[in-house]
């Protein structure tokens, strides 16, 4: 067999592996509660995220609330074996969806203070203008449309989640944490609040001093950080990332938390955890920098940067949410907007007039045609790919061969896919072109 379909990206390897390694990261969100402290619970696998309480004196604190009341209810009724205690806070740690939309199913008849940053709500920025389209990308990376044969689960969280109530818990902040972050003491636990841009501009983490336990929202989960998320986000800033990480660290926690994933217990494992995460991050930063000044341009690099090779089988670095090529590209583009500095790429050819050039290289539209065949035919399941987006350009092709390639070419990929966000995105798109959802212009 060929290896040139395996050879493209960093998270594609043989089918059965790709699927036997999914299946083993099912673990890391088993749905139940977690005992990690004395007074401490974390809820795992009862949507996308985790939900922690932390119990005291005279009521308890939540972190974090997951994506809908729905989910959320359903969390605080396996929280009730532990604990009949009110809520007095709740506390989010950033601003996205699944962490902040079930609110009010913790909530009785007292109203808790509910804490959050001074920047909180600019976890997606300024980017509102294309919600149409980031709203189609999200499913496609969630894979929330595949049936159950196609589905796997999504890097960090369960394939299927009840997201139907979306957001309709969601309780507005009520205390707003400071830029230098806050220590106090709420229901009887001391606690400490600390600002932590990451993931989101908006972040923080939580430690509780003497419980020795750090809840790090989605800064830390196990999996290679999503750096960038393919279904379309502003910038995420890496290296602050890199930093606020670091930072976690020095608090050598017994116990982390993640906004994802299972718990790590102990303080060596914890802490070094924390120490291998940062030092990942900072360092696909650095080369990408070390690359962008020696000339080179974003598709060079997504292919040369790799993790470390002390790192890259960690399991909490394994890639199966983020992806260091992906994370190149967006520290390019983060860094020095879309162009790359190659005088040639100023001003491209137009797509369908860069196909008919394509087609007489390859001596006519039939000769190119036949190459996409013989593409796929040999497993070169990128460049069929890419082939039958020219073909689809040209007036004399056979379009419904090109879809049918290209379908064929996004199955076989998605197979070898590891990386859950890249293998959906992969199979949406096929599902989509072959009901004819997706526009000729798109495939």
């Amino acid at each position: 067999m060929s290896t040139a379909g395996v050879a493209n990206g960093q998270t594609q390897v043989q089918p059965e592996t790709a699927l036997r390694m999914l299946n083993a990261q099912q673990q890391q969100f088993e749905k139940g509660v977690v005992q990690v402290a004395d007074n401490v619970y974390t809820a795992v696998g009862f949507h996308g995220a985790n939900t922690s309480m932390i119990v005291g004196t005279d009521g308890v604190i939540i972190v974090d609330t997951l994506f809908g009341p729905s989910s959320a209810s359903k969390a605080a009724e396996a929280f009730r074996r532990y604990s009949d205690k009110p809520v007095k806070a709740i506390i989010y740690t950033h601003s996205h969806g699944d962490h902040t939309g079930g609110a009010s199913a913790f909530v009785g008849d007292e109203k808790p203070d509910v804490f959050a940053t001074e920047t909180f709500g600019s976890a997606e920025g300024v980017n509102k203008a294309v919600e149409p389209v980031k709203a189609k990308r999200n499913i496609r990376q969630f894979g929330r449309n595949l049936s159950p044969s196609e589905s796997t689960n999504r890097g960090v969280a369960p394939a299927n989640t009840e997201d139907g109530d979306r957001g309709k818990g969601f309780l507005p902040p009520t205390v707003t944490v400071p830029s230098d972050g806050l220590k106090t003491t709420i229901a009887g636990v001391e606690i400490e609040f600390h600002n932590g841009p990451g993931e989101t501009g908006d972040a923080m983490f939580i430690w509780l001093p003497k419980e020795k336990v750090l809840l790090a929202g989605d800064n830390f989960y196990s999996s290679f950080p999503n750096l960038y998320a393919i279904r379309g986000t502003a910038y995420r800033d890496v290296l602050s990332w890199s930093e606020s990480v670091a930072k976690m660290a020095t608090f050598k926690p017994d116990v982390l938390i993640p906004g994802h994933t299972m718990p790590i217990q102990g303080q060596d494992a914890a802490t070094t955890a924390l120490n291998d995460y940062s030092e990942a991050i900072r360092s696909v930063y650095d080369q990408t920098v070390r690359g962008i000044n020696a000339g080179k341009g974003p598709d060079q690099l997504a292919h040369e940067v790799k993790l470390p090779e002390h790192l890259k089988d960690k399991p909490y670095l394994i890639q199966f949410y983020g992806s260091v090529p992906h994370a190149v590209r967006a520290i390019y583009a983060g860094l020095l907007g879309w162009y790359d500095g190659n005088p040639t790429t100023l001003n491209p050819l137009q797509p369908k007039l860069k196909a008919k050039k394509m087609a007489e290289l390859a001596g006519g539209t039939q000769e190119l045609t036949e190459q996409m065949e013989s593409a796929l035919a040999k497993e070169e399941f990128q460049w069929a790919l890419e082939l039958s987006d020219h073909v689809k350009w040209l007036d004399d092709a056979d379009v419904k061969l090109a879809r049918k390639v290209k379908i064929a070419a996004l199955r076989a990929l998605a197979a070898r896919e590891y990386n859950a966000p890249n293998r959906n995105y992969y199979l949406s798109c096929a599902n989509e072109l072959e009901s004819g959802q997706l526009s000729e212009v798109w495939f």
